[in-house]
C-alpha cells in the first residue's frame, strides 16, 4: 500500500470517529502544548532577563565594586549576611586609587542612590531614585537625553545642584509643562532641572523612568550615602575581554590596598551580569530539567491510550480486514495501514499541541509583563514526539490486525 494511500485512509478515519480520535490524542496533545508553552516561555525569559535585567542593572562590559552583593541567589546564612556587613564600605579614596591604576582604557563612575520624595509646588512624587554619580554614568547605562543635557565636570567639581530627570518623574510633577529650569526640592534643598532622559520602558511592569541623577558631590548626597562613601565605582570596558582583566586587577588592586593575606577572602564584592543572571538560569535550568518528565509522562500515558483505542479498533474493524486480505492485501499492507492510522493520529494531536502551547505561552505574554519566544526547536521536537509515539503504540496492535486469519476475520460479526 503505498504511505499517501495509507495516510489519507487515517485521516478519514479518524474524521469519521471524531470522539473517539479525540480522547485518542489528548495525552500526546498536553504533552507537546508543555513542551511547547514552557520552552517558549523560558526562552523567552532567558533573552529578557539578558537584555533588560542583567544589562540594564549591571551593564553590558560592566562590573561594580561594593561591599558585598546587590543579588543574593542562593540560601545565605544569617551569619555570613552579618560578615558582608562588617566589610569596610567602599571610599572615594578606593575608587579613586582604583581608577587612577587600571591600565585597560575604561569608563568609570562613582554611584550612590536611594529612594526619596522629590516635590514641586505642592505636588509630592514619592519613592523616587535619586543617584548620586558622575557624567560618565550617562555613557555607562547608555542614557539618551531626550531633552536639555547632563550636568558637567565642572558642575561635578562645584556641587552643583542640579538634576537629570526620569521620564516618569516628569510626567507626575509637570504634567506636560516642560521641566528644564524648574527648580524641584529633595529633601528640603533646591535643585534645578537641567535634562532629561529618554523614556527607558519598564522592567516585569516597573517603570524605570522614576528616577532622578544629580552630581555625588551635591549636598543631596547625604540622603543616599555618608560623606566619603559609595555604594559602588561602575567600571565599564569595551569588550568582555578588557573588562576581566580589569576586574581582575581592581582585585588585585583593592586587595593590596586592604593589605590582605593571600589566604584571606577579599573584603570587598566584584559584581558582574552574570551574577544578576545566576538567580534565573537556576530556576530556568530546574524548568528545562524538570519538563521532560511532565511531557514523558503525557506522551507515555498518551501513548497507552492510542494503543488501547486501536486495539479497539483492529476489534471492530475485524471483517475488513479479513476482506481486504482475502482480496489480496499483504501483512505488511495491514501493518502499514495500522502503523500510519496510529502515527497519523499522534501527530495530529502534536500538531494541535504545538497550536495550543503556543496559544498558553502568549497569552501568558498578554497577561503579564513576561514575554515568550518561540523556539523552531522545539516545533520539530514536538512533531518528531508526535510520529515516534504513534508508531510505537501502533505496534501492538498493528501486529495483530496482521496475524488475523482471513477466513476467521470474514466471519467476524
Amino acid at each position: 500500500m503505498p504511505m499517501f494511500e495509507a495516510i489519507r485512509m487515517a485521516l478519514r478515519s479518524i474524521w469519521t470517529q471524531k470522539l473517539k480520535s479525540v480522547f485518542s490524542l489528548i495525552g500526546v496533545l498536553i504533552g507537546v502544548m508543555f513542551l511547547i508553552a514552557v520552552v517558549s516561555v523560558v526562552q523567552g525569559m532567558n533573552a529578557y532577563m539578558e537584555d533588560q535585567v542583567a544589562n540594564r542593572l549591571i551593564g553590558v562590559n560592566t562590573f561594580q565594586l561594593r561591599q558585598r552583593p546587590s543579588f543574593s541567589t542562593g540560601n545565605i546564612t544569617r551569619e555570613e549576611w552579618l560578615s558582608w556587613r562588617r566589610r569596610p564600605r567602599v571610599t572615594y579614596a578606593d575608587a579613586e586609587y582604583v581608577e587612577e591604576r587600571l591600565e585597560h582604557p575604561v569608563l568609570t563612575a562613582k554611584y550612590c542612590m536611594d529612594r526619596v520624595d522629590i516635590g514641586y509646588h505642592g505636588k509630592v512624587a514619592k519613592d523616587i531614585d535619586l543617584i548620586g554619580t558622575e557624567a560618565e554614568y550617562f555613557r555607562i547605562r547608555n542614557y539618551d537625553v531626550a531633552s536639555g543635557r547632563v550636568f558637567t565636570a565642572q558642575e561635578l567639581r562645584a556641587a552643583a545642584p542640579v538634576l537629570v530627570i526620569g521620564d516618569l518623574l516628569a510626567e507626575r510633577l509637570f504634567e506636560g509643562q516642560d521641566p528644564l529650569g524648574k527648580t524641584v526640592t529633595v529633601g528640603g534643598l533646591p535643585y534645578r532641572i537641567i535634562g532629561i532622559v529618554q523614556k527607558q520602558g519598564t522592567m516585569f511592569g516597573i517603570s524605570l523612568d522614576k528616577f532622578a541623577i544629580m552630581p555625588f558631590t551635591a549636598h543631596g548626597r547625604r540622603l543616599i550615602c555618608p560623606i566619603n562613601v559609595l555604594d559602588e565605582l561602575i567600571v565599564k570596558s569595551a569588550d568582555v575581554s578588557t573588562m576581566m582583566a580589569s576586574l581582575q586587577q581592581t582585585e588585585a588592586l583593592m586587595r593590596g590596598r586592604r593589605g590582605l593575606k593571600p589566604q584571606e577572602a577579599n573584603n570587598f564584592h566584584l559584581q558582574t551580569a552574570e551574577e544578576a543572571l545566576a538567580g534565573w538560569n537556576k530556576i530556568s535550568g530546574f524548568l528545562m530539567t524538570f519538563l521532560p518528565v511532565i511531557v514523558v509522562i503525557s506522551l507515555v500515558v498518551g501513548g497507552m491510550v492510542i494503543m488501547n483505542i486501536m486495539l479497539m479498533s483492529v476489534a471492530e474493524r475485524t471483517r475488513e480486514i479479513g476482506i481486504r486480505k482475502a482480496l489480496g492485501a499483504r501483512r505488511r499492507d495491514i501493518l502499514m495501514q495500522f502503523i500510519v492510522e496510529s502515527a497519523t493520529l499522534s501527530t495530529v494531536g502534536a500538531m494541535a499541541g504545538i497550536l495550543l502551547g503556543f496559544g498558553l505561552a502568549f497569552a501568558f505574554e498578554a497577561l503579564t509583563p513576561m514575554p515568550a519566544a518561540v523556539a523552531p526547536w522545539s516545533i520539530g521536537v514536538g512533531v518528531t514526539l508526535g510520529i515516534v509515539v504513534g508508531m510505537a503504540a501502533g505496534v501492538y496492535p498493528a501486529h495483530r490486525a496482521s496475524k488475523l486469519d482471513p477466513i476467521e476475520a470474514l466471519r467476524a460479526d
